[in-house]
């Protein structure tokens, strides 16, 4: 019987804006889950969504629906979680959503045997409370006054609540950090002793009463279960524990490995294993704690304004590239900086022209020099050939280190220094100067077409977690399933040479990943995020009326009148500046400057009524003087600012007052 692997994606907040960065997560824990299969094992991949708390009901409300609406809406609608997760080949063997009625009953039956165990208790809470993030702070933990987590704003909490004894299992939880490769990568260990076990842990909030979208506490109605302790239990409600909808549980399934982004270690590690302690269940293998996509120097996130949309992506440039690049660019324990540039750079260089280039000449070469197919009879060469073969037969256990210590960037690089130096090896053996004497030279041609194609199939295997669909149209074109019942595709496989059958029909198929034009593609996607960022923004912004209070008297100091604009200009060397020439009702012109070029002509305001403030004093602007100002009114709309000129009826005389 095949060893079981569980892996799972930490349980996703619904985001109404999925960013690259939650597909970066889930893409990377497929392609561990993918890797595991192709080594035997029966797998089992979780992921899902993670749908109480008080973030969703406030959404909900001014949605305009009920939170189950809202949800369901972002989880299973179009362009949703289960959408994302299908356009990008995710091979998760189960989804689940916290709003499952098994997983709601089994959590209630998890706080109960909690709080029977004497581990939960109720008390008053009162502190920091971050609700984007969805956690509680104290105050020497916050940074600068805000959440240590976003850099957003706290807000003081009060409110009677449930409480986990956390502080209990403070020497347990120090000791699986320090003392096991429970956590991993071991700077997030440090991160965890440092920030939270050596100050010392404290009790933690469990329950919520100020708000009622969550899992109710059955024995004390008023109260739901604090999002956190419903969200990790979902690891292992989804096998069957605690309820009686799936059997894996008791079957043997958990523990299992948990993926999760840098910002939520601290429940995995800390809060996660407590939790299981004191019910008395087995820890998890092992938690990984990835870096972040990082865009302009910062976190990428909805409320920035700064996501980049993976379906964007995936539609431009297909789905296995994007996966490619998430996985060969960024050093999966470290945070990453995307840009488009790095991406269609990535995709231009090892796909198009290393990986795509070898596959495309070799099958072209095959096809047109034996379109019968290679034929049996071999010659190698002692000096040419043994390089490659040795490379390519070592590759798959430098691969699986790689894997084994949640490394596949480590692991590509691996396989695209064979991919490398098999476009070196066309070179020095030049098939086409071979191929002008097939009589003298067809042997040793079909010698070296061989090799390029067995190491292209060896290739191909290990890159199967990561593009699934490329390689599978890779073996197509190298003829490997037809005769050999998919032998040549085995983890077994990859560590041998000579595999692919000796008689082998090749056909080229179509370019696996054509060249991107640069600049136009960044001009492209410039041009589509810019549009989306600004049609996500609210429609209309308007600035925050001033708190400080102006005496009655001071506003009476600041003489409005009627003017008329008898002549305009634009100001030379100024983009902004325009020039009016106005009657104020003097019988002398006054000559005002304002910087409203960006959305009026000179010649449209000639004859209009506008209002200034005339009793300024002069100032210069560009050399001009300029004799009070012109009122208008600003506000921002779809991200652009709006500027509108205050004019009145034209049947209001030149310097009357307004008052």
């Amino acid at each position: 019987m095949a060893e079981k692997f569980y892996i799972t994606t930490p349980i996703y907040y619904p985001s109404d804006k999925l960013h690259i960065g939650h597909t970066y997560c889930t893409v990377a824990t497929d392609t561990i889950a993918r890797y595991k299969r192709l080594q035997g094992y029966d797998v089992m991949f979780l992921t899902g969504t993670d749908e109480h708390g008080q973030k969703i009901e406030d959404k909900a409300r001014e949605a305009g629906v009920t939170p189950k609406e809202f949800v369901d809406r972002i989880v299973e609608g179009p362009r949703g979680v289960k959408d994302l997760w299908k356009l990008m080949n995710i091979s998760n063997d189960r989804f689940i959503r916290t709003t499952d009625d098994y997983h709601e009953a089994a959590v209630q039956r998890i706080f109960k045997r909690m709080y029977d165990n004497g581990d939960i208790y109720k008390g008053t809470y009162k502190g920091k409370y971050c609700k984007p993030c969805e956690s509680f702070w104290t105050e020497s933990q916050l940074v600068d006054g805000k959440c240590p987590d976003c850099g957003r704003e706290v807000q003081d909490a009060e409110e009677e609540a449930y409480f986990f004894r956390l502080s209990k299992y403070a020497d347990r939880i120090r000791d699986l950090l320090e003392n096991t490769d429970f956590l991993e990568p071991r700077s997030r260990v440090n991160e965890m002793i440092h920030n939270f076990i050596d100050p010392g842990l404290e009790d933690l909030c469990v329950s919520r009463t100020s708000f009622t979208w969550g899992v109710p506490v059955d024995f004390d109605p008023g109260h739901v279960v604090y999002v956190w302790v419903d969200a990790l239990s979902n690891y292992i409600t989804a096998l069957g524990y605690e309820n009686d909808r799936y059997d894996d549980y008791k079957d043997g399934w958990w523990p299992g490995v948990n993926i999760v982004g840098k910002e939520i270690v601290r429940f995995h590690s800390i809060i996660w294993p407590a939790m299981l302690m004191s019910l008395g269940e087995p820890l998890p293998k092992k938690c990984f704690g990835h870096g972040w996509l990082l865009l302009d120097g910062g976190k990428m996130s909805k409320s920035k304004g700064n996501v980049v949309d993976p379906y964007l992506l995936a539609e431009k440039f297909g789905v296995d590239a994007l996966r490619f690049f998430l996985m060969r660019t960024f050093p999966f324990g470290s945070d990453g900086n995307f840009s488009n540039e790095l991406l269609i750079q990535t995709i231009n260089v090892d796909l198009a022209n290393d990986l795509g280039n070898l596959v495309s000449r070799t099958t072209a070469m095959a096809e047109k020099y034996f379109p019968e197919g290679l034929p049996a009879e071999r010659q190698p060469d002692d000096t040419l050939d043994p390089d490659l073969i040795a490379q390519a037969t070592a590759l798959r256990d430098k691969y699986a280190d790689a894997m084994d210590h949640y490394a596949p960037h480590k692991a590509l690089e691996e396989v695209f220094k064979v991919i490398q130096r098999a476009n070196k090896y066309i070179d020095e053996n030049a098939p086409w100067a071979l191929a002008k004497d097939m009589e003298a030279n067809g042997t040793r041609l079909a010698t070296v077409l061989y090799n390029l194609l067995e190491a292209v199939r060896i290739c191909s295997v290990l890159l199967t977690p990561f593009i699934p669909a490329t390689t599978d149209a890779i073996f197509s074109q190298l003829g490997a399933c037809g005769s050999c019942n998919g032998c040549c595709k085995t983890w077994e496989s990859a560590a041998h040479w000579g595999t692919l059958p000796a008689k082998l029909l090749v056909r080229k198929g179509e370019n696996l990943f054509p060249r991107i034009d640069v600049e136009k593609a960044i001009a492209e996607l410039d041009a589509i995020q810019e549009e989306a960022r600004r049609a996500a923004l609210p429609p209309i912004e308007i600035e925050p009326q001033l708190t400080e209070q102006v005496d009655f008297d001071t506003f009476c100091k600041s003489d409005f009148r009627a003017v008329k604009v008898k002549h305009c200009e634009a100001v030379k060397k100024s983009d902004k500046l325009l020039k009016f020439t106005l009657d104020d009702g003097t019988g002398t012109d006054r000559q005002i400057l304002s910087g409203v070029h960006h959305w009026y002509e000179p010649e449209d305001l000639i004859g209009k009524t506008l209002v200034a403030i005339v009793n300024l004093p002069p100032r210069k602007m560009m050399g001009q003087e300029s004799q009070g100002m012109l009122i208008s009114a600003v506000h921002t709309e779809k991200g652009e600012e709006q500027l509108h000129l205050l004019m009145v009826d034209d049947a209001i005389p030149a310097g009357a007052k307004l008052c």
